[in-house]
C-alpha cells in the first residue's frame, strides 16, 4: 500500500493541479515524516548520502539530496565519457540519416528533440542514449564530458510521465516535454548535446551550472521529481562502452563509451 502511495505522488504527473499539489506537499515540512518509509520502500542507500535523515526539511529537500564524491568515481581518460546520472539505460542505439531514432519503439525526431532542423543535422548518423530516473534514484545531473557549452535552450511548456507506461503509451513524450537542451564541443572537437527532460506539468529541472565550460563530473543541475536524460554523439564521434546494453544500471561517471 505504501507503495502505491508514493508511487501515485511521485509518478503521477499528468496535470496541472496535480503536478502542483505533488509539488507542495513535497515541499511542505510534514513531509518530512514520511521520508524514513520512502527510503525503506525504495530501498535508498544512505550510507552514500552526504547528511543524515534527520537535516532534510522536506522531502524535496531529501529527493534532491547530494552524495559523498567518493560514492561516484569519474571516468578518468580524457576521452571517457562518464554517465550523466544515477539511472537505467532506456534505449541506445544509431540516429538514422533522415534523424530518427527508436525508444519503446515510438519514432523521435531529432529535429523535434533539439527544436532546430540545423542544429539537428550534426547528429544524423550519429548515436543516441536515453537515461531513466526512477524516484529511488540520486537525481543530481553531471557532465558527461569535459566540453565547451555552445548553445543552450529551453523548449517545451509542460510535461507527462517519462516512466515506463508515460514512454510506451505517452505521445512522444521525449520531444515533446519542457527540456532543456545544452550543445556542448568535446574534447575531440566533435559534437554532443545533454537534453534534460522534465517529468511533469510543472517545471522540474534546475539547472545549476552557468558556466560555458563544463568539466566532466561536474554537477549541472538536477531534478525536481523523477525524469530522463539523452545525451546525443556526432557521427563518428563516440565508441559505447561494451558493457553497457538497453536495461543497464549505470551511475554518475561511470564510463559509457570513448570519444573517437
Amino acid at each position: 500500500m505504501k507503495q502505491k502511495i508514493y508511487q501515485t505522488l511521485i509518478e503521477l504527473t499528468n496535470g496541472k493541479w496535480s503536478s502542483m499539489a505533488i509539488q507542495k506537499f513535497a515541499k511542505s515540512s510534514w513531509s518530512r515524516k514520511v521520508i524514513p518509509s520512502y527510503i525503506r520502500t525504495y530501498g535508498i542507500q544512505m550510507q552514500e548520502v552526504s547528511q543524515s535523515i534527520e537535516t532534510f526539511p522536506t522531502l524535496h529537500d531529501f529527493f534532491i539530496r547530494k552524495i559523498d564524491a567518493q560514492h561516484r568515481p569519474i571516468a578518468q581518460g580524457e576521452m571517457e565519457a562518464g554517465s550523466p546520472v544515477d539511472a537505467k539505460v532506456e534505449s541506445i542505439g544509431s540516429i538514422s540519416s533522415t534523424g530518427t531514432f527508436l525508444v519503446k519503439e515510438k519514432s523521435y525526431t531529432v529535429t523535434d528533440l533539439v527544436g532546430n532542423m540545423d542544429l539537428a543535422s550534426q547528429y544524423l548518423g550519429g548515436t543516441y542514449m536515453v537515461f531513466y530516473l526512477s524516484p529511488a534514484d540520486y537525481h543530481r545531473i553531471h557532465s558527461p564530458v569535459d566540453g565547451h557549452v555552445k548553445k543552450q535552450m529551453t523548449l517545451g511548456k509542460k510535461s507527462y510521465p517519462v516512466n515506463q507506461a508515460g514512454l510506451t503509451y505517452g505521445k512522444t513524450p521525449i520531444s515533446g516535454n519542457y527540456r532543456q537542451v545544452t550543445h556542448l564541443v568535446c574534447p575531440n572537437q566533435k559534437n554532443c548535446a545533454v537534453i534534460s527532460v522534465g517529468a511533469m506539468f510543472v517545471n522540474s529541472i534546475e539547472m545549476t551550472n552557468t558556466s560555458r565550460d563544463w568539466i566532466k563530473g561536474e554537477e549541472i543541475g538536477y531534478f525536481t521529481f523523477g525524469s530522463t536524460v539523452v545525451l546525443l554523439f556526432e557521427k563518428d564521434a563516440f565508441q559505447l562502452d561494451s558493457s553497457i546494453t538497453p536495461g543497464s544500471r549505470v551511475r554518475v561517471g561511470e564510463k559509457i563509451g570513448s570519444m573517437l
